[in-house]
Formats: structure tokens, sequence, C-alpha cells
């Protein structure tokens, strides 16, 4: 199924005392271009993370925002530092005999030298953060690939709607052409008679002529493999890969094939169509610069 590169996911629990929210956002890009920020001490996920997207993303530029908070206490280890106590302590007994100041020393007052305690939390479980995460992750990421592709199918139908009226158009010049060689050739018996009066026409240099002319305007080839070129974005835009950039090529073959029936073109309705022909192959380059 076709995919845009536009797109939104989201996903939150709480597992194993953590509240864990997953959010990805996605715009065009013309390869994988992928940032995620992670909540201080969690940067070992990241690479997880990324390698976790980029099996089911192929392209566009894709921003992870995850946000991990602890709801449960968890158990931690208070450890004191009580050389560095007691080199407080001193230091204010020897404040207080210099100043003669009072010795009111309390554990209160002590306490406020934070430097003497060290925190020392539970070590996490990486596996298990990992997990829990892959869960919320996994969820967000199913969420960002139905919205693209749900904008996939829009494109799909836009860009297949497209083709259709170029076919139609397509056609009219097919219809066109042969009625542009029938006129060239009628005025140019018309001026060759004109020129020689009442002379005989040399049919064989007026067949050369035509023929010389046939071949300059024969847009044959031209509508046959536009025709072709339909035929494989028809196929590529159904086949459930990423296509983008294919698509992107063959949009400029159809454009390269109307340049030149439009530089062939002897006939002002032809190249009305040719112009009508372009716009739209404009608009179908538009659009499939959203997918992936």
């Amino acid at each position: 199924m076709v995919r845009s590169m536009t797109g939104y996911g989201h996903a939150q629990a709480t597992l194993h005392g953590r509240d864990i929210s997953v959010e990805i956002r996605s715009v065009n890009h013309k390869y994988f271009d992928f940032s995620v920020r992670t909540p201080r001490g969690y940067s070992f996920v990241e690479d997880k993370i990324r390698n976790f997207v980029k099996e089911r993303v192929s392209r566009g530029k894709i921003d992870v925002y995850v946000t991990i908070l602890t709801v449960e206490e968890t158990a931690a280890q208070v450890i004191l530092n009580q050389s560095l106590a007691e080199g407080y302590i001193r230091a204010l007994r020897e404040l207080g005999q210099e100043f003669g100041l009072t010795d009111d020393i309390s554990i209160s007052s002590v306490a406020r030298y934070t430097d003497i305690f060290t925190v020392k939390k539970q070590e996490q479980d990486e596996d298990e953060v990992w997990n829990d995460l892959q869960s919320v992750l996994g969820e967000a990421v199913e969420h960002f690939i139905a919205m693209r592709q749900t904008e996939g199918v829009k494109l799909r139908d836009d860009v297949i709607n497209r083709m259709e009226h170029i076919l139609d158009v397509v056609g009219q010049i097919e219809q066109l052409s042969p009625q542009t060689l029938e006129a060239y050739t009628a005025r140019l018996r018309a001026k060759i008679e004109e020129l020689k009066g009442d002379a005989s026409i040399d049919e064989q240099r007026l067949l050369t002529e035509i023929a010389i002319f046939a071949d300059k305007i024969a847009v044959d080839e031209e509508t046959v493999r536009l025709r072709s070129h339909f035929d494989q974005m028809s196929h590529m835009l159904t086949s459930g890969e990423a296509v983008g950039r294919k698509l992107d090529f063959i949009v400029q073959e159809m454009n390269r094939e109307a340049n030149t029936i439009g530089s062939k073109c002897q006939n002002s309705d032809i190249a009305h169509l040719v112009v009508e022909i372009k716009a739209e192959i404009e608009k179908i380059r538009e659009q499939i610069q959203n997918i992936e």
C-alpha cells in the first residue's frame, strides 16, 4: 500500500513503575532522516529505537520523542562521607574558638553541607526498560504507519485520476495527429499546383516530401512510451512497496515524452493539449514528492 511521508503516532502506558510515552511524527525527506529525544539517563535505548523504526519506515524526516517518568519509588541508599563530615565539624569548632562564637553545631546544621551525602539509586534493568519501551514504541509506530497509509490512499487516488485524464488527452492527440498530416498533404499539393499551373505534379517527389514531414511530426513512439510509463506507475502504486523515488524517475521520463510531442506538433490544438498534459504531469510530480 502506498504511504505518505507525513504522519503522526502516539502511545502511552505505565509499566513496571514507569509512565512511558512515545510520540513520532514525520515530514517529507529524500532519504531516511531520523532523530530521537530521550530523558537523561536513557540514551542507551536511542540506537535501538532508531533500528526499530528503520525496519518499518524507509523514508522521511522522522522525529521521535520519548518521555519516561517514575511513578513508584525505587530503593535508594544514602551513603555518608564520614571523613568529610568530620572535616566540616572540626572547621566549625575552630571557627567558634577563633571568633568566640557559641558552639551550636547540630545534625541539621551539618546536614546543610549536602556533599557529605551520596545517594545511590538502584540500577535500572536496561533489558526491562527496553522491553517496556518497545511495546509502547510499537503501538506508536502502528498508529504512525496507519496515518501514513490513509494519506497514501488519497495521494494514490489523486495520481491515478490525473493519469487517467492524461491518457484521455493522449488519445485526443493520437486522433489529431493524422489530421495534421492530411492537412499538410492538401496544402502541399495545392501549393505545388499553384506554382506549376497546368504542369503535372511529380507524385513520387510529393510522396517523399509527405513522408519526410510525417516522420518529423510522428508522435506514435512518444504516446506509446507515455502509455507504458503509466502502466509502470499503476503497477508501482499497487505494489505495496516504497516506490516514491522510482515514481519520481518515471515522472521525469513522462515529462520528456511530453516535451518531445510539443516540439513535433504542427497543430495548435495539439499544442494546447500538450500544455494540459505537462500541467497534469507537474501536479503528479508534486504529489509523489509526498510518497514514501
